[in-house]
């Protein structure tokens, strides 16, 4: 076996080398300036974004998880209040719910998507449920437009999870600007990374973003002169000067990662046990994730390792299968998650990627898919 990774599941090297120059001016910028917390360099990102994004406002944060906290008690959520959201998810969506006291709600997915299935939306809901917060799983957005009119019927507040869809569009929409409210995260192997955590909640809405800006520095809206109890969540200097840096190329990394993900469509095409994902003009591939038959996806990534390849699966648990919600959600049926967890399968991709380590890549998973 090959333990030395070849090929890994991402490949940052050729951003930070094409960007360098740029970034090393921006870092040391900031560390002579004297501003590393909530300056002049945050104030600037937060304009750009909200203006690449096209809201009101864009609430830089600690991480992705702080935005999906902050909007969620921003909007009055707490204990006795339900929040429909997906269970085929990384666990920071559910715990988002959970921290703020409320409780979270697993409506099943779309098989081919992986995304929250609106048709099942309205059976969930009950006189205690207060909002739904879809997640754009992968870079795929969610039918928006169906969850938006089930919520709109009800009375229902969203809050998209676009930790992993920044510029990814629905209906020529940005994903993160149709909901009350869009979370992002700036982990630095999202689409925008930084160098460390960050995080933003973008809203057209004045009073959710002031709220959200007062509970992110102590529950304060003038220093010293604290309102509620809040919490420190901020986003430093540095991540933003990086962020500055890197959100003009967005758009084009994103065209790239389609244009990987084409590749590998083709690549991968007919092979019956081989179930790639739709390359739709909203989609921006944060993953390039496929489905595989039944008892194939172990033997798919043991080969792919053979071959000094890395591939991750995401998520091997659903979230109401988690310790943490197994008893309390043990009614819990998602069949549709539980089936997919197990036959996920993560592949590399990151826009610089050529095709030749695509061919190579491609191969291993067929040869895998095709051993018995």
């Amino acid at each position: 076996m090959n333990t030395q990774t070849r090929i890994p599941v991402l490949d940052l090297t050729p951003q930070l080398d094409a960007l360098w120059p740029e970034l090393n001016h921006a870092i040391q910028k900031v560390l002579r300036s004297g501003h590393y917390i909530m300056g002049p360099e945050v104030k600037a990102f937060e304009e750009e974004a909200a203006r690449y994004l096209g809201v009101r406002h864009a609430v830089t944060c600690n991480s992705g998880t702080d935005a999906l906290f902050l909007a969620l008690r921003s909007l009055g959520l707490g204990p006795g209040d339900e929040v429909i959201t997906t269970p085929f998810t990384f666990f920071a969506t559910a715990e988002a719910i959970s921290h703020v006291g409320a409780t979270p709600v697993f409506v099943d997915v779309e098989p081919e998507s992986m995304n929250l299935d609106p048709r099942l939306l309205e059976r969930a809901i009950t006189a205690r449920t207060r909002a739904i917060l879809p997640v754009h799983l992968f870079g795929r957005p969610c039918d928006l437009d169906a969850i938006l009119d089930v919520a709109g019927r009800h009375g229902l507040k969203v809050v998209e999870d676009c930790a992993q869809s920044l510029g990814g569009r629905h209906q020529g929409r940005l994903t993160g600007t149709l909901g009350d409210a869009g979370c992002f995260s700036f982990f630095p192997s999202k689409n925008l990374g930084a160098y460390g955590d960050g995080g933003l909640l973008a809203t057209s809405d004045d009073a959710l973003a002031d709220t959200a800006r007062m509970l992110r520095v102590h529950g304060s809206r003038q220093k010293y002169h604290n309102e509620v109890v809040g919490y420190n969540s901020r986003l430093d200097e540095l991540q933003a000067a990086i962020l500055r840096v890197k959100l003009p190329h967005l758009e084009a990394w994103n065209r790239s990662r389609r244009r990987v993900a084409e590749n590998y469509r083709r690549l991968l095409a007919g092979h019956p046990g081989v179930r790639t994902p739709a390359v739709g003009e909203g989609h921006v591939f944060h993953q390039y994730t496929i489905q595989l038959g039944e008892g194939t996806r172990d033997r798919v990534q043991a080969r792919l390792e053979e071959e000094g390849i890395s591939a991750m699966v995401y998520y091997p648990i659903p979230c109401h299968r988690l310790p943490l919600y197994r008893e309390s959600h043990a009614h819990v049926a998602c069949p549709v998650a539980e089936t997919l967890a197990a036959c996920v399968l993560s592949l590399p991709i990151w826009p610089e990627m050529d095709e030749e380590t695509q061919v190579t890549v491609a191969h291993a998973v067929l040869q895998g898919a095709s051993a018995r």
